[in-house]
């Protein structure tokens, strides 16, 4: 990334705002590329191989996992900034840290480990994610946690309510939480991350629940943003209607997203154009992000999130193994909690148990999970 030619509302590696523990520079990285060496480096990261994404990590080798959800991110991300000059190396640095705080089993060991957690503050992902990279990786002497810069840090933290917000803020008065409070926006390359993740989701989403026989060509012919695609490959393609295998379903899906990488581009562009914020402050004291979809293109995402609700995460299948999986972050919470010998030595000791346990069960694989299930129950859960 050559630094000269930043959009002067791109985050300057050259002016962070610095990380909570000073250090050194590091030449020839700057301050953006080292934080996505560090994440890269990370055990957390290492993990996001074996975490489900929609099907959990048994049900077949080829459905996407966090880690290549994070990869697919990151690429789509650094493809808009390359385009608007904003900083590759911090949307990189920020796609690759989003999901570091996912629990096993998807949403629904996030769920479910949201209501274990109720009577001790709740438990949310995206906190957990920056909670990862602030305290949990133990690997420096100096300091717990990756000590990334405030930049991505900020892009970590999508969500948080008010009262975590006041928690994270009575810590870290000037942290990347007072947005929250402050009503104000994040850099315009966590913004960009927010929309890459949501494009990559959604297609990769169709392209797993085909995969999966879930979902069909059929079904989706009823939604627009996808039929108008599909539409497009076979009056150029006709013979892809007949021939076997995926190509039309690949080529339909590369278009598709194609296209809403080019709105998503276009319409941020037009935004800035508008707006001529001077800096990444101005962007920040904006009432609302810059980045975005047009009208049309953000209606249409929003139908193509409701089908995949109804038809895919809704799937009897799709609830049925989620239903499992509820049981299984349910029971591994209950038996550390009461038997806390039974995790690292670390994890026992500390002094707010209950959060512990939940930071254990959050890092754990999909396919750990199950074996510690296994052993503290003596159940075998899901088959070979």
């Amino acid at each position: 990334m050559n630094q000269a030619s930043l959009a002067p509302w791109a985050c300057h590696p050259a002016r962070s705002r610095g990380r909570r523990v000073a250090e050194p520079a590091s030449p020839p990285r700057n301050e953006h590329q080292r934080d996505r060496d560090r994440i890269v480096h990370s055990t957390a990261f290492r993990r996001l191989v074996y975490k489900t994404q929609v099907f959990i990590n048994h049900e077949g080798d080829l459905f996407r996992t966090r880690m290549t959800h994070s990869l697919e991110v990151a690429q789509l991300g650094r493809s808009a900034a390359r385009a608007l000059a904003l900083n590759e190396d911090l949307v990189e640095a920020i796609a690759l840290a989003h999901d570091l705080g996912h629990t096993p089993f998807g949403h629904a060991g996030q769920d479910t480990l949201h209501e274990c957690m109720r009577a001790h503050g709740g438990f949310e992902h995206n906190l957990q994610s920056l909670r990862v990279v602030d305290s949990l990786e133990a690997r420096y002497p100096a300091f717990d946690g990756l000590n990334l810069s405030f930049e991505t840090r900020e892009g970590i933290l999508k969500h948080c309510s008010r009262r975590h917000a006041e928690r994270l803020c009575a810590a870290e008065a000037d942290g990347p939480a007072q947005r929250f409070l402050a009503g104000t926006q994040p850099s315009l390359e966590a913004q960009l991350v927010n929309l890459a993740d949501e494009i990559a989701y959604n297609t990769h989403d169709i392209d797993d629940g085909v995969r999966s026989g879930l979902l069909s060509l059929e079904q989706l012919a009823d939604v627009p943003l996808f039929a108008q695609w599909q539409q497009a490959v076979l009056a150029e393609h006709p013979a892809l209607a007949t021939a076997p295998g995926r190509r039309l379903l690949f080529e339909t899906l590369r278009r598709m997203l194609s296209a809403l990488m080019g709105d998503l581009i276009d319409s941020t562009a037009a935004a800035l154009a508008t707006a001529a914020p001077a800096d990444v402050d101005a962007v920040r004291a904006l009432p609302a992000p810059l980045a975005g979809f047009s009208p049309d293109v953000r209606a249409q995402t929003t139908a193509l999130k409701r089908f995949l609700f109804s038809a895919l995460y809704r799937h009897p299948q799709v609830v049925q193994t989620t239903g499992l999986a509820r049981k299984v972050v349910a029971e591994l919470f209950a038996a550390y909690l009461a038997r806390p010998a039974e995790m690292p030595e670390d994890f026992a000791a500390a002094t707010d148990l209950p959060r512990s346990v939940a930071d254990y069960v959050a890092g754990m694989t999909d396919r750990f999970a199950l074996r510690e299930h296994q052993r503290l129950t003596g159940r075998r859960v899901f088959g070979d």
